[in-house]
């Protein structure tokens, strides 16, 4: 169920056929939108996108992990994860249109 993987410049090229910019000006475009939710992301905020869905920055503390190899405890030190949260019109969206791609058998 490997679905195909969409890349920046799939997204410059969607920005173009799209909007009607240059291929360079699409490009910036993108490269601002992705730069303004990373920086958010790194100074903690959440970005929240309507019908899309929200990034939240969760600080995990430390806590013992196990190395699988050995069984030995680890301790695992505090750290930030980015958790996605999609919002229930994208959830819908994704749920009504799960038959439509799949292959033909």
């Amino acid at each position: 169920m490997a679905g195909k993987t969409v890349t920046r410049a799939d997204l410059c090229e969607a920005v173009y056929a799209k909007v009607g910019l240059s291929r360079s000006e699409s490009a910036a475009l993108v490269e601002l939108v992705l730069k303004e939710i990373t920086d958010c992301l790194e100074r903690g905020e959440t970005v929240k996108l309507s019908s899309f869905g929200s990034f939240v920055v969760r600080k995990k503390g430390q806590r013992v992990g196990r190395n699988p190899k050995t069984g030995k405890e680890v301790p695992i030190s505090p750290r930030r994860v980015m958790v996605f949260k999609p919002s229930a019109i994208l959830k819908q969206r994704i749920n009504s249109n799960s038959g439509s791609d799949s292959p033909a058998s």
